[in-house]
């Protein structure tokens, strides 16, 4: 069996070479294969200190799960080490397609999360085996997969195994250890084998939730665009949210306010976003829900205050520009954040932001994220609306 380092990854190929997984209820997987070479191949989960780790003899040891970086997430999801075994167990289901192995656990239930670290990196690592593919899932979540059953039985045609609770011998000439992953919500083209975009992604979920546009109305002199605006309830949420509306509406627009507890029904909630031209919100896992919108259509971001342009763009703005999305962003002034209730005006909260910033991220999440919230200065926000109206009838 030959080895290939994916970015997110380990993958095994050849095509008589087998893998065997081995699962049981004692929180470890071994997968063994048998080739042509003297030495076996053991794929053991476990969970190890560095130190230990250090003193195996392994060739490879990753966790499935393909937010990586995130070091402090990391002794939260099971690893896979692949090693050189003695003889294997006879199998017990021999499979005919190749095995995708990944973790359903890290920051999963968050929309944001289920898409950049486990649905796109999915779609990018099995996409190629059109369905002809069998998903291994360690720290299996059942309501996970049925909240995104229409997406994943498009991916594979098989039933998942569950890693953890499978203590049969599972035997396949091929399998991929983690998943591909590019960068946060989106596809680099040039880096996956078969130049898969953010386009195919967006082409399967319409596929999946049956959504009928995948490109925007033509917008005439008395046709009035679809504006969906993403209400929050907690933190960043929009206190004057209706006074907002209601100049969107004077302004032409139809307004369409979702509640967050909407996305529940998510093959409902998806068509009500494919069937509109904007998609505007507070900056918030929410954005996410742009996927769902047609091609050219535009997203909407509003930055909380405290110098979060660059963080808001990344996570949300470039991304929708990868989908083939216009984007805008509308920035909060002082005036307009909650902030100015809770700290003096000559405070580095608005003297300084980016001081704050150096202080490390958990504080920049506990002031600018989780406890601001916005009022919209409707007079400085309808000349910014005006341009976004001349921008959809472009």
């Amino acid at each position: 069996m030959q080895l290939n380092f994916r970015r997110r990854g380990i993958e095994g190929s050849g095509d008589e070479d087998r893998v065997r997984l081995l699962a049981g209820k004692n929180g470890r997987l071994r997968a063994l294969r048998r080739g042509e070479d003297p030495g076996k191949l053991l794929l053991r989960l476990r969970r190890r200190s560095r130190r230990r780790r250090r003193r195996q003899q392994q060739l490879v040891e990753d966790p499935a799960y393909a937010r990586k970086w995130e070091t402090a997430l990391m002794p939260n999801i099971k690893e896979y080490t692949v090693r050189a075994a003695a003889a294997p167990p006879a199998c017990s289901v021999s499979h005919s397609v190749p095995a995708v192995v990944f973790s359903t656990s890290g920051l999963l239930g968050n929309f944001f999360h289920d898409l950049s670290d486990v649905l796109i990196p999915l779609f990018l690592t099995s996409s190629r085996y059109n369905g002809e593919v069998q998903f291994v899932v360690t720290q299996y979540r059942a309501s996970w997969f049925e909240k995104y059953r229409a997406v994943l039985r498009r991916l594979s045609k098989y039933k998942v195994i569950d890693a953890d609770s499978d203590e049969r011998v599972h035997c396949f000439r091929r399998a991929t250890v983690g998943l591909w992953s590019h960068q946060e919500l989106g596809i680099n083209p040039a880096q996956h084998p078969t130049g898969f975009s953010m386009a195919d992604f967006r082409q399967l979920l319409r596929s999946a939730y049956s959504l009928p546009r995948e490109f925007p109305r033509r917008l005439g002199t008395g046709t009035k665009p679809r504006m969906l605006f993403l209400s929050r309830t907690k933190s960043r949420a929009l206190l004057n949210q209706r006074a907002v509306a209601a100049l969107a509406r004077e302004l032409g627009f139809k307004v369409i306010v979702a509640a967050p507890e909407a996305a529940r029904d998510m093959p409902k909630f998806a068509k009500t976003v494919n069937s509109c031209d904007l998609l505007m919100g507070v900056h918030g896992a929410g954005l996410t829900n742009m996927v769902f919108l047609p091609t050219n259509a535009t997203m909407l971001q509003v930055i909380p205050w405290g110098e979060l342009k660059y963080a808001c763009r990344f996570a949300y703005g470039d991304p929708a520009l990868g989908m083939g999305l216009r984007y805008l962003e509308y920035e909060v002034g002082m005036e307009e954040t909650s902030l100015k209730d809770q700290y003096p005006r000559d405070h580095a909260v608005f003297r300084d932001p980016l001081s704050i910033h150096r202080q490390g991220f958990p504080v920049v999440w506990s002031i600018f994220i989780d406890h601001q919230n916005v009022t919209i200065d409707v007079d400085r926000f309808r000349p910014f609306l005006l341009e976004t109206l001349r921008f959809l009838r472009q």
